[in-house]
């Protein structure tokens, strides 16, 4: 029996949603059962995913001093937990396009905004980093509205790394060959 005749002998509210076609005869034997499996392949890759924050700030009186206040309370929250998790001033402008302090004071309170970047890997897709990025911190930053900017894929540098690092080391080689060869001939 192949799989797919399995799965087409399986009645029409058991069939799985995506049916595996395959080649493989199932070996029939005594205390065997046979299960069809979902099977998902897909690409993973890595993110760099930038959230939002808005942190509240209580008794200051400067938008520089309300800075200072909420990224050292931001990064009180999220450590030691998620040290790796960049934080920033966020950028604010006006309807006119006038860029704005990322602080609004009124009545020695203030409004922060912070930009949180993190690093999420082996995700499916963009959505799936989004997620992950907004549930860690959030998790963490109880009270904060989040909101997700924007989401960048992470390239690969490791083979490009390695090739420029075995450039360096020939090089160097050569070089240190040449030394050697210059002591030789000044004696």
């Amino acid at each position: 029996m192949l799989a797919h005749d399995f799965v087409d002998a399986l009645p029409a509210h058991n069939r799985p949603v995506h049916r595996l076609r395959c080649r493989q005869e199932f070996a029939h034997g005594v205390g065997r059962t046979f299960i069809p499996v979902r099977v998902v392949v897909g690409l993973v890759m890595d993110c760099r995913v930038v959230v939002e924050a808005a942190v509240p700030v209580y008794d200051v009186e400067t938008a520089d001093e309300a800075v200072r206040i909420a990224i050292s309370k931001t990064g009180e929250m999220l450590n030691p937990d998620l040290n790796y998790v960049e934080i920033e001033t966020g950028s604010r402008t006006s309807p006119g396009g006038e860029e704005l302090p990322p602080a609004f004071v009124a009545a020695d309170e203030a409004l922060v905004a912070l930009e949180l970047r993190m690093d999420v890997f082996n995700v499916d897709r963009e959505e799936h980093a989004s997620r992950v990025a907004r549930k860690e911190i959030g998790q963490r930053l109880r009270n904060i509205p989040l909101t997700v900017l924007r989401v960048d894929q992470i390239e690969d540098d490791t083979d490009e790394d390695t090739t420029d690092d075995d450039a360096v080391d020939a090089a160097d080689d050569a070089n240190d060959t040449d030394d050697a060869n210059d002591t030789d001939t000044r004696n």
